[in-house]
């Protein structure tokens, strides 16, 4: 593959520092370095320096919180998405993000290419790539660690020393473990985590208090929903990344959040990772207390049906895809009438509602209450209703069906 011009995907770490470096030999390409703050929680500017210490005249450093969460995390929860019944897909969120922004960038510039960092055993390859190709179907991808032989820190370090490239070549108390962080989530992976039997240790956590040590006295917070999306909390109006931080630090201080997964690649393998989403736990179960107000009973079993689907096109990486697109404008329609707030208690890792009200509710006293119904629900109407529903079942036990 020929490329003059490559956007990188540039973290100013060791891994991205050696592909700028890579890129720039190999292909003897000027390359453009992309920085994105998602809120992450580490510093982005230094990666302004880093990049021109390596020769980069077009260093693109963007704060993109308020986008990551208006238009993507936010959605996303509109589903009440969960992959395998269990993640809340922190990492794969993101990358739909970061890929538009490099093909953004690449036209903008000129460019040819882009390149990522990510490696040819895991999701994040693909979901750049198919991103990457739905949004500008002829750019070039590069992906150095599937061309490469620098399969390790130590090779990667020696390669720092000869090509002179400004890395910190100790560690310094950085995590032995993968990780990545966003305003969603923080995930870990590697290291002593590869054993699915070996407990996490406590010093692996960053956002979370241990629930066992987390307060006795138990947290009350309310969530406010228009359309569908969280808008305040404790009555106080605030931005989507604004909104979210303050739900992490209300879940952290409590213990809430923490998760222990195996879960299954889209390459093909099982990966075991622990995550970090306090605040993602907290919208999730307000979400669907709010949804339980508020749907109709078919629409809500619609979106529940159409939810594992949904999570695993995210997962895999198709949320440039057209069916996902379609999903969506169906979910959004589903969330007009969300409305209202709802009051949850947050105490030593659990989310417990403890009531939720709308100006949309569907929800009729006169109807449900076990007291006097006075005429808003005739209760001999049920018989008629439970023979015609139990036809088919008479009928087969007559033929001598066994179940």
């Amino acid at each position: 593959m020929n490329a003059d011009k490559i956007v990188l995907a540039y973290s100013g770490g060791l891994d991205t520092s050696v592909i700028c470096r890579w890129l720039q030999d190999t292909y003897q390409a000027e390359v453009v370095t992309f920085t994105a703050d998602i809120g992450q929680g580490e510093e982005v500017e230094p990666a302004r320096a880093k990049a021109e210490a390596m020769g980069v005249r077009e260093i693109h450093i963007e704060n993109l919180t308020e986008t990551f969460v208006r238009d993507y995390v936010f959605p996303m929860f509109r589903a009440n998405t969960l992959y395998e019944g269990e993640y809340l897909l922190g990492t794969s969120i993101a990358r739909p993000l970061i890929a538009r922004r490099l093909v953004e960038i690449a036209a903008a510039t000129g460019a040819d290419a882009i390149a990522h960092g990510a490696t040819g055993k895991g999701n994040d390859q693909v979901r750049f790539e198919l991103g990457a190709y739905a949004l500008n179907p002829d750019i070039k991808v590069i992906a150095p660690w599937r061309e490469w032989d620098l399969n390790s820190r130590e090779a990667l370090l020696a390669y720092c020393r000869e090509r002179q490239i400004p890395v910190d070549y100790e560690r310094k108390g950085e995590s032995p473990y993968s990780m990545d962080a966003n305003l969603l989530h923080i995930s870990y992976e590697g290291g002593g985590l590869e054993d699915p039997w070996r407990e996490p240790g406590e010093d692996i956590w960053r956002w979370t208090v241990a629930p066992e040590t987390a307060p006795d006295e138990p947290g009350i917070v309310e969530i406010e929903f228009a359309g569908g999306d969280a808008a305040a909390v404790d009555g106080e109006p605030l931005s989507p990344a604004a909104l979210l931080a303050r739900l992490n630090a209300l879940g952290g201080a409590h213990g809430v959040g923490r998760q222990d997964l195996v879960e299954n690649r889209y390459v093909g393998m099982k990966s075991r990772g622990c995550y970090e989403t306090p605040g993602g736990t907290i919208l999730l179960k307000a979400h669907r207390a709010m949804e339980s107000l508020t749907l109709d009973r078919d629409v809500a079993h619609l979106k529940d049906e159409l939810m594992p689907r949904y999570a695993k096109l995210i997962y895999n990486g198709y949320w440039w895809s057209p069916e996902r697109r379609a999903l969506q404008a169906l979910i959004d329609e589903t969330q007009r009438p969300v409305n209202g707030v709802v009051r949850l208690k947050l105490f030593k890792g659990a989310v417990t509602v403890l009531g939720r009200r709308s100006p949309d509710s569907l929800y009729d006293a006169d109807v449900a209450t076990f007291e006097d119904d006075r005429g808003a629900y005739r209760q001999e109407d049920a018989a008629g209703f439970i023979r015609l529903n139990a036809l088919r079942l008479r009928t087969g036990a007559k033929q001598g069906r066994e179940f």
